[in-house]
């Protein structure tokens, strides 16, 4: 069954690792095979479609499409993490927006006007699941990505919505909520340890996506209803509160994995 790409804020959108391990190839920092294994990660498989000379239908690998790309003239990749009324990183048109928007997620790649927007399928009984992946490609707009700010905006910006978000919260009283708002604490610790972005990305963008997550894993445990505020009304006047800070989040998150194309080595 289809399934949204963005379901779990703890865990790092496709179009993410798609975007770092392509760059990190395109850039000459790793191999084909290790970028296609990071990408794949923990899902079945992840197949190409619809990329400039392909058949109707014809399927690819990573490594074959990645290798693709760069015959093809693509110098790197960038994400693209649009929400309703927030196009971040897109540049049209329309119909591919569209469907990034309803992902929550996709690729576009630099110097060639494609984009990639991943379809995730979820099969078998629960409990015993997999997933396999299929990136669509179609054609893009040229132009700037809509909203995405540099490393540096974005550094500063995070460091203003961090001190937002702890007063915030603290306001919520989402830190005194209980016992299951520290098992979603003690749940994104955990999984904030591990390895962000590829070989070939500078410290500051690894510090941006930390700060990011950081934020989003936060946003997540107050939006999930942790916290003093219970009913409908209050949840509502909740997100509205939190609703610029995950903007900001966003922002970071796509400024942090486009750095290796964005920012001057």
């Amino acid at each position: 069954m289809p399934a949204s790409t963005t379901d779990n804020p703890y865990e790092e959108p496709r179009s993410g690792r798609l975007t770092a391990w392509g760059n990190a190839l395109l850039g000459g920092f790793t191999s084909p095979d290790q970028a296609a294994e990071a990408l794949v990660g923990d899902d079945e498989s992840h197949r190409f479609t619809g990329l400039p000379g392909d058949a109707d239908g014809e399927l690819h690998s990573p490594a074959w499409a990645l290798g693709r790309l760069r015959v093809l003239g693509a110098t790197g990749l960038r994400l693209a993490r649009p929400a309703p009324g927030h196009p971040l990183g897109l540049t049209g048109p329309a119909a591919f927006n569209a469907a990034a928007l309803a992902a929550g997620e996709a690729v576009l790649a630099v110097g060639l006007p494609i984009g990639f927007v991943p379809e995730v399928e979820v099969y078998g009984p629960e409990g015993d699941q997999g997933v396999r992946v299929l990136w669509r490609c179609s054609t893009v707009n040229e132009g700037p990505p809509a909203d995405v700010p540099s490393l540096h905006e974005a550094e500063r910006e995070l460091a203003e919505g961090l001190r937002e978000t702890t007063l915030l919260l603290t306001k919520l009283d989402v830190a005194g909520a209980g016992p299951e708002a520290v098992r979603a604490l003690t749940e994104w610790r955990r999984r904030g340890h591990t390895e962000l972005l590829a070989p070939g990305y500078p410290p500051r963008a690894v510090r941006v996506l930390e700060s990011a997550r950081q934020i989003t894993a936060l946003l997540s445990i107050a939006l999930g209803g942790h916290g003093a505020a219970v009913s409908a009304s209050e949840m509502a006047a909740r997100r509205e509160i939190l609703a610029p800070l995950g903007r900001t989040a966003r922002r970071a998150t796509a400024a942090a994995y486009n750095a290796l194309v964005d920012e001057p080595r």
